[in-house]
């Protein structure tokens, strides 16, 4: 009786190790994911998704996320080329192409990966003028993305997309810009009404030769000023009196005081 209850236990304890061996060879890896595998300590590669076996002591798995990593670059203090202070912080998005190389190539991508880049956003920065950092970001962007890519390639990365999301001004920075801008607007509108005004002369220069051809024609401008003054319910009526009127009255004065000046010498003799 004692050697049959030992009997029983010994092979109730061999079929829960069984057990337990099954279970730890039986992995399922997600769509999004893979299983690189490595026995007795040597790469023999990636597998999934699915159901896959492995050989129990013996195999050790790694899951990989082949997902798109949305990574934060914290704010990053850096001096511009043209010797301004900026913050600058950024966003940086990559997947992982080749499982085995991002577990045996470094030691943990994703921090390697934020490490990089902080360091890739400092020097781009200082190597661009501020000017070129605020009107040409999609440039600057480029060229983070493509220094960032090559760095991480042999450890099966590719970075897709880095996009820098807020640039830091100082105070003092901030108003110089400010008073910058408000200088080149007073410069566009001065330019603009200088603009209008030569092309008031021009127009007005035509209109006035237009009448000369006419000689009714700027009676009849007097006449239609008079009607639009009238309509707007003036108490005071301007008349305006011709140059050429003026003139003539002048005329005949001269040739009165002409006039004159004969009659007192025939006097005189």
């Amino acid at each position: 009786m004692e050697q049959l209850l030992g009997f029983l236990t010994s092979f109730g304890v061999l079929v829960i190790v069984l057990i337990i061996l099954l279970t730890s060879a039986i992995k399922i890896v997600q769509e999004y994911e893979r299983g690189v595998i490595f026995r007795l300590g040597r790469l023999v590669g990636a597998k999934g998704p699915g159901l896959f076996f492995i050989i129990p002591l013996v195999d050790r798995m790694i899951k990989v996320d082949l997902r798109v990593v949305t990574l934060d670059v914290p704010t990053q203090e850096a001096i511009t080329r043209d010797n301004v202070t900026v913050s600058v912080n950024a966003v940086v998005y990559f997947r992982v192409l080749d499982p085995s190389d991002a577990i045996v190539q470094v030691e943990d991508y994703q921090r390697a990966t934020w490490n990089l880049s902080q360091t890739t956003l400092r020097n781009v920065i200082g190597q661009s003028e501020l000017d070129e950092l605020l009107a040409h970001r999609e440039q600057i962007n480029q060229k983070l993305q493509q220094i960032i890519d090559d760095s991480t390639e042999p450890w099966g990365i590719k970075v897709g997309l880095v996009e820098i999301k807020d640039v830091g001004l100082p105070q003092s920075m901030q108003r110089a810009m400010a008073r910058q801008a408000e200088a080149e607007r007073e410069k566009r509108a001065k330019i603009i009404h200088a603009e209008g005004e030569y092309n008031a002369a021009q127009q007005l220069a035509a209109a006035a030769g237009t009448l000369s051809e006419q000689p009714g024609g700027i009676q009849l401008r007097y006449l239609q000023t008079l009607t639009e003054i009238s309509v707007e319910k003036n108490s005071t009526i301007i008349f305006p009196v011709p140059v050429e009127f003026i003139g003539a009255f002048a005329g005949l004065l001269e040739a009165q005081k002409v006039r004159d000046e004969l009659g007192s010498r025939e006097i005189g003799e």
